[in-house]
């Protein structure tokens, strides 16, 4: 997988690649772990409905987040979805790929997706969690 990271993508020898994501990544230096944000906006006020634009949302919120702690998008090395509803999900994979080049650009980090009955904001329909590591050469 090619992409402008500084991190190392581990691409087991022999395995298909991965597509949209990673299977893991080495990482060392400074991290950021975000809670589960939501796609709510900085007021705490959902403009959104559908997933696809909760979903845009989110990553904004995670950017914003990243760059309070001096990282990037490129820095990202995993986050972890929860949706609630996975057919949705399903029916809309291009819509989330173009959200996610959007905001996060060409880079893939390590990613989990996880169907759950229902997260802690009733109006939510996605959740994520993210992990960022900035090397040590960037750090402040």
């Amino acid at each position: 997988m090619t992409t402008l990271t500084p991190h190392m993508f581990l691409q087991p020898d022999g395995w298909v690649p991965a597509k949209g994501y990673a299977n893991g990544v080495l990482a060392e230096g400074q991290m950021i772990f975000t809670g589960g944000l939501v796609g709510w906006n900085e007021n705490q006020e959902w403009v959104e409905t559908d997933m696809v634009g909760q979903f845009r949302q989110t990553l904004q919120n995670i950017v914003a987040v990243l760059a309070k702690g001096g990282a990037r998008p490129e820095h990202l090395v995993r986050l972890t979805w929860y949706i609630t509803d996975k057919q949705e999900y399903n029916a809309n994979l291009r819509a989330f790929g173009a959200a996610y080049r959007e905001v996060i650009g060409r880079h893939f980090p390590a990613m989990a997706v996880v169907q759950v009955v229902a997260l802690m904001e009733d109006a939510a329909r996605i959740e994520i969690e993210a992990t960022a590591v900035i090397p040590n050469a960037e750090a402040d």
